[in-house]
């Protein structure tokens, strides 16, 4: 898709996972039906060739940034031959116990140093939204920007979601909040600078951070 504004994407990844009980970032994509959940037992080999909810989110995203940084922690070593192998960059996180919003901090930092002033964020443990969702932010950001805005947000069925894309000065406010602070709580303070749209995409809305909230999506239409 053509573009008039240059942007990175970044995929947060730092997080432990612990309420999953293995990485999120390493669960195939799409989930296994219920007979193939059985037989998971099956060769190793064959699982790690499927894609998985880091991968997905690398080729998704691809498709419109100019390059996309998936920030680690402590599983920089198991993160990094997936996002290596899908032309992704790493930017690791020191202390990822600071929480998810110091890892937007050092990606977005990372994305300023390369040079660029715009950034499409999401989390490693949603499901790859449409390819026309992420057009569809791609061209709202566009209208915001000659609106004097600074953030598009998708929204479905009255909730806000990601991914999620950035100018410089929302970039700044995100970088001038101490670590502790949340996304939310940045949005709030700004909201006359971001632009909501609605996407018919549920997708955009859904956290895995279980087991069962795993199995959900497998049992769901895809």
């Amino acid at each position: 898709m053509p573009r008039s504004r240059s942007f990175a994407a970044v995929i947060l990844a730092a997080g432990e996972s612990t309420r999953m009980g293995t990485d999120k970032a390493l669960l195939p994509w799409p989930p296994p039906t219920a007979s193939q959940a059985q037989s998971q037992s099956q060769s190793l080999s064959k699982s790690q060739s499927k894609e998985t909810f880091l991968s997905a989110a690398i080729r998704s995203l691809s498709a419109v940034a100019d390059f996309v940084l998936v920030v680690v922690g402590k599983n920089e070593s198991i993160l990094a031959p997936v996002a290596y192998a899908h032309g992704a960059s790493l930017a690791v996180n020191p202390d990822p116990s600071r929480g998810q919003f110091s890892s937007m901090q050092v990606g977005l930092r990372e994305v300023l140093k390369r040079g660029r002033d715009a950034a499409m964020i999401t989390l490693v443990d949603r499901p790859p939204v449409r390819t026309e969702t992420v057009r569809s932010l791609c061209e709202a950001f566009e209208l915001a920007a000659e609106k004097r805005k600074s953030a598009v947000v998708p929204q479905f069925a009255g909730k806000h979601g990601h991914p999620f894309l950035v100018g410089r000065e929302m970039i700044e406010a995100f970088l001038q909040a101490p670590a502790t602070a949340t996304a939310r709580d940045i949005e709030h303070k700004h909201q006359s600078q971001i632009a909501y749209i609605d996407v018919d995409d549920p997708f955009v809305t859904i956290n895995i951070n279980t087991p069962e909230d795993y199995a959900s999506l497998s049992t769901s239409s895809l």
